[in-house]
């Protein structure tokens, strides 16, 4: 007769039997590991290197213009990492300083005239001077607003970032409000499309901008929190396919 307390199949049981499920959990724990580390250990490897090839790439462009006897790398027994972009620095203090006066007033303004009468070079410095009073000015709401767009068609959405409103011809020539928003490529945002859309046609983004960057270049892999109230984020606010936004 069998004892009721002892079950023959958990007898035969063998030793590796047991071992295998601990193997498997170990092997686990072990590649969640590995991945840890490589999800820690790469962006801030890649944030050292970059700041060092920055400062590097400085400190030669520093030095190739700066005279020889002027270069306290010539005569000191060492390199002093970053000494270019310091004098980068004070350099660009001193020249706006200097062109704040009304001196550097007067030969600021002599040296756009002769840039505007030079045929191709007058296109590349009015361009390149207007998107840095842009991104400069105090005064600009440009990228300060992350939307959502419809595009390249309908029910395909995109972020977007609002960069100012629409005026002059393309304004004159619509009959709606004209936002314009510039719509980045991904993984690479400093690349991407200027279009000008209708203002009923934007969806606001809680998201800040940085948040909406960070999206954008991680191909969606980082998704910041939704923080609305839960009532805002129970109600949607695009319509299922085939039917008109809410």
């Amino acid at each position: 007769m069998t004892d009721p307390k002892i079950d023959p199949a958990s007898s035969n049981e063998s030793p590796d039997d047991n071992s295998k499920p601990a193997s498997i959990s170990f092997g686990a724990r072990l590649r969640g590991s590995f991945f840890a580390g490589i999800l820690v250990t790469v962006p801030i490897a890649l944030t050292i290197y970059l700041v060092w090839v920055l400062v590097h790439s400085v400190d030669d462009m520093v030095a190739s213009v700066l005279p020889h006897q002027w270069n306290p790398n010539t005569y000191l027994p060492f390199d002093v990492p970053g000494l270019g972009l310091i004098i980068f620095f004070l350099a660009m203090v001193i020249i706006g300083a200097v062109t704040a006066s009304f001196l550097g007033r007067f030969f600021h303004r002599r040296f756009e005239r002769i840039l505007s009468r030079l045929p191709v070079v007058r296109s590349i410095y009015s361009a390149i001077k207007q998107i840095m009073d842009t991104v400069f000015s105090q005064r600009s709401q440009a990228f300060r607003e992350a939307v959502l767009v419809e595009y390249p068609r309908r029910d395909l959405w995109i972020i977007a970032f609002i960069t100012g409103e629409t005026k002059g011809e393309v304004k004159n020539l619509h009959a709606d409000d004209i936002i314009n928003i510039y719509v980045p490529t991904t993984p690479n945002p400093t690349s991407g499309f200027l279009l000008f859309v209708p203002k009923r046609d934007i969806i606001p983004l809680s998201m800040s901008v940085d948040e909406a960057l960070k999206m954008v270049i991680s191909t969606g892999i980082v998704t910041p929190t939704d923080r609305r109230l839960q009532t805002d984020q129970d109600t949607p606010k695009i319509a299922v396919l085939g039917k008109e936004k809410t």
